[in-house]
């Protein structure tokens, strides 16, 4: 199951029935046609617990019982698409919901009452990831938070509303509408937290805490060996020039200082710099070790 699912059947547990929750999936996944009777709206969805949701949603907010269909999709995915269909009390519903154009159609952006209202606020933004909001799996790597909408100026109001809660929200142009979308981890927690999706929030902030503690852990690791191979490249140089230094002039002919530095590296080639130091018979710092070991390099290279 995916992180965007597990995050629409949470909502779906909080068993809301905000009319504002309602205006939003209408707005995002309704479709208008005309029947015998006049309005007919349809809500579609490819989540069966969805719209089982707006079927509640419609009967508790207007006491209207709506048809459910489905039909399979002929891509290769073929999942199901569930319709919720309504053929009556339609313009009552769409002039509750202040949803109704003067053209028999759908008004595209956020009725303002709700933009000023905080909880309607919550029960729209809601509405909308129930309606087409996605969300990446924070294992993957890239976070990332979207709603589809249809209409720009409706994408526009999203990121209002997204960003009168302090959301770092953007608007993005695409081929089959616009996308508002949160891109920050800290956004997207805080914006479960907004739509009351704890559980998704705790999850979300669980797994990006395992990813950012094994990036740490592998970086630390990548240095490490990093620096064990430095450590060893500059080793193998200093024991070559020291072998060279003994065939030339021998290590007995060398500075007492340098000589015992010579002589404990060549015995101990895998040894730190702290290391030797802390060998010596009169324990020096690691600066004193690398100053003997350059002037031993410069005499190997000078010969």
């Amino acid at each position: 199951m995916s992180f965007t699912v597990n995050v629409k059947e949470e909502l779906i547990a909080l068993s809301t029935h905000d009319k504002a929750e309602l205006s939003a999936m209408i707005k995002l996944s309704g479709n208008l046609g005309i029947g015998h009777q006049g309005l007919t709206l349809s809500l579609s969805t490819e989540n069966a617990k969805v719209a089982r949701h707006v079927y509640e949603l419609v009967l508790t907010n207007y006491a209207v019982k709506a048809d459910i269909r489905y039909h399979q999709k002929t891509n290769l995915k073929k999942n199901r698409v569930y319709q919720v269909f309504l053929e009556r009390d339609v313009e009552v519903i769409l002039n509750d919901l202040h949803l109704a154009d003067s053209f028999f159609g759908l008004e595209t952006g956020i009725n303002p009452e709700i933009l000023s209202q905080e909880e309607a606020s919550r029960a729209y933004l809601r509405g909308a990831f129930l309606a087409s909001g996605t969300v990446k799996d924070p294992e993957k790597g890239k976070y990332q938070l979207e709603i589809a909408s249809i209409y720009s100026d409706h994408a526009q109001d999203l990121a209002q509303l997204m960003q009168g809660f302090l959301l770092d929200a953007k608007v993005i142009e695409r081929k089959k509408g616009t996308i508002t979308y949160l891109q920050r981890a800290e956004d997207i927690m805080d914006f479960f937290i907004v739509i009351g999706a704890m559980g998704a929030r705790d999850g979300f902030e669980e797994v990006k805490m395992l990813r950012e503690t094994r990036n740490d852990l592998n970086r630390a690791n990548n240095v490490e060996m990093a620096n064990i191979a430095r450590t060893v490249s500059a080793s193998v140089r200093t024991i070559n020039n020291l072998v060279k230094l003994d065939g030339v002039i021998g290590l007995d002919n060398l500075p007492a200082d340098l000589q015992e530095v010579a002589v404990l590296r060549l015995a101990h080639p895998d040894y730190s710099i702290q290391q030797l130091a802390d060998s010596l018979t009169t324990p020096i710092t690691k600066s004193g070790v690398n100053h003997r070991l350059r002037k031993l390099n410069k005499m190997a290279d000078d010969l």
